[in-house]
């Protein structure tokens, strides 16, 4: 196990942004992850485990204790209706399905081109165009840090729900994800369910096909700059900074009776029973943040109301600042507070 002290951590994310890991290690094999946890153990440091970078914001005083990459790769695939693919945590997750696609198995084709790694997609139950990583995931194999012994985690283990499992809320920093297993469909057509996914096959005669279906899907995440592409600014960013808002029906119909003094209709649909998800970007736009908006250092994408850019100069400070202003901003309009979706790390 090789330990770095003082390693920059903004090249290692898609926000590029806060300062240093003041110990660093890269863990290929499960014995390297051990190997990184008794190190931590024995100088009492905190310990930061980091994926693809891709849904956190740095402090710009960085991690003061160890920061553990996990780079555990190798995919293997079993079994004909259903298929069961593992995958090490470390695996580029466009990659990774990528490869189901080519194998003709359906389940996690519309979340192709979200940027990160395999691992990570449990944490917040990684969703897009109308699927989510729990609809599929079969077990989660995890190190345990309460007793140093390895599981496998099954799917009701993990307390699935929007956004959320036990890996970001009930047992945060128990868990250091290794492995993550999913059981896909061979030959089942894919899910064309969003309305983004309709409008772009509308017209067509013809199922689309997983292949036609993954290209898609990066197509429309290309054109909210939500595919991350070298050289475009837009894409400086953790993606979707906030939550789609979850509300029951009395703060609905509150949120609705807010937008028709103003003649404006809320974009939602049905969610989680007798609740409904509202827009954030909606939410974002209406309240003054609209594409394109920009102080100098940080800005809203030209493409995509959700997500907070880097302009080129930013700190971690003038994220959380502009952060700060949308959910201030957002609550005084429209009574919601919106809740951040990035890890927030060293803070």
């Amino acid at each position: 196990m090789l330990v770095q002290e003082n390693v920059p951590l903004a090249p290692l994310t898609t926000l590029k942004v806060g300062g240093p890991a003041r110990y660093f290690v890269e863990a290929t094999t499960v014995a390297e992850v051990r190997d990184a946890v008794d190190y931590v153990c024995s100088r009492k440091l905190p310990l930061f485990v980091l994926g693809g970078g891709s849904n956190l914001v740095v402090s710009d005083s960085g991690w003061p204790g160890l920061v553990l990459k996990i780079a555990i790769t190798g995919i293997n695939h079993e079994g004909h209706h259903p298929v069961r693919f593992g995958a090490g945590a470390g695996e580029d997750w466009d990659q990774f399905v990528a490869l189901t696609v080519q194998h003709n198995c359906a389940g996690i084709e519309c979340l192709s081109g979200i940027p990160g790694s395999v691992g990570g997609t449990p944490v917040q139950n990684v969703g897009a165009y109308g699927q989510e990583v729990s609809q599929t995931i079969d077990s989660v194999q995890v190190l345990d840090l309460k007793d140093g012994q390895e599981r496998e985690l099954l799917k009701d283990d993990c307390g699935f729900k929007y956004r959320t499992s036990i890996f970001n809320t009930t047992e945060r920093g128990r868990y250091i994800i290794l492995r993550v297993n999913f059981m896909l469909t061979h030959g089942d057509p894919p899910h064309i369910a969003y309305a983004d996914l309709q409008k772009y096959f509308a017209g067509r005669s013809t199922t689309p096909t997983l292949a036609a279906t993954r290209e898609a899907v990066r197509q429309i995440r290309a054109s909210k700059a939500m595919l991350i592409v070298a050289g475009d600014e837009d894409c400086r960013s953790a993606g979707s900074f906030f939550k789609n808002p979850v509300l029951s029906s009395p703060q609905y119909e509150q949120l609705k009776l807010r937008a028709e003094t103003r003649g404006l209709q809320i974009p939602s649909y049905p969610a989680l029973e007798a609740q409904r998800k509202v827009s954030a970007a909606w939410l974002v736009e209406h309240s003054g943040f609209v594409k394109g908006y920009s102080n100098g250092v940080v800005g809203i994408s030209r493409k995509h109301a959700l997500a907070i850019v880097n302009r080129g100069s930013a700190h971690a400070a003038d994220v959380l600042a502009l952060k700060d202003q949308i959910q201030e901003r957002v609550q005084e309009i429209w009574g919601i507070r919106l809740e951040a979706e990035p890890v927030m790390v060293g803070f």
